[in-house]
């Protein structure tokens, strides 16, 4: 397992790699902004993909956003959780682990609303990779604190828990938000981790696995 490829580790860089990916997704918004067709051709649409074979949208829909506040809610909690883990596990194994995990959320996403009959759905942003990265970075900084509205202070495995509720109950009504890709996103970033990285995610989650570093964040 130790020789594996799925095991084998990148040599560690560090390139600001989600400053990169902030950057593509407002670039990409402002483009939205000029050519809205833009928007419906790289979102995931299932009844493109299917008549149309849109592929590509598996991967393009995690860099377009409906709305202002849809892509600086996205790009604020990728910059608050993404800072101290790109930094902790290197550029490359971060970016693998964001593209995966959202292009697999995405693929999921799509089969549910195949199943369901929901072809003219339109999914978009980054919140799939976003959860994956949430989970990750509580995973390698579970005693960290987060402040959230700047003044109540919560655990990172907590606010991944209480995120994991939120998401799971939300997910039986229609509020046009898409839950169930947040929780694929949580569901292929614990595979990632616990197949490529070999770490137990509960283990690291409750603070029964090895001493981790110690961090803080402050949205």
């Amino acid at each position: 397992m130790r020789n594996s490829i799925l095991n084998r580790r990148f040599k560690y860089t560090y390139h600001f790699g989600c400053l990169i990916l902030i950057g593509i997704n407002v670039l990409m918004f402002f483009i939205q902004r000029f050519y809205p067709r833009v928007t419906y051709a790289l979102a995931l649409i299932p009844y493109s993909i299917i008549y149309e074979h849109s592929y590509w949208q598996f991967f393009t829909y995690m860099f377009v956003h409906g709305s202002v506040q849809h892509l600086i809610s996205n790009m604020l909690g990728l910059l608050i959780f993404s800072l101290l883990l790109e930094k902790a596990i290197g550029t490359r194994e971060y970016i693998l682990y964001y593209l995966l995990s959202g292009t697999l959320a995405g693929v999921a996403s799509f089969i549910v609303y195949w199943i369901t009959g929901s072809y003219f759905s339109v999914l978009l942003g980054a919140s799939g990779a976003l959860y994956a990265v949430m989970l990750l970075f509580a995973c390698a900084f579970p005693r960290s604190r987060l402040f959230v509205f700047g003044i109540l202070p919560i655990r990172a495995p907590v606010l991944v828990l209480i995120y994991f509720c939120i998401e799971f109950f939300s997910q039986f009504r229609s509020d046009g938000v898409a839950h169930t890709t947040h929780l694929f996103g949580l569901l292929f970033g614990y595979l990632y981790i616990r197949i490529r990285m070999r770490i137990s995610p509960l283990r690291a989650l409750f603070g029964l696995g090895r001493p981790n570093n110690r961090g803080s964040a402050n949205p």
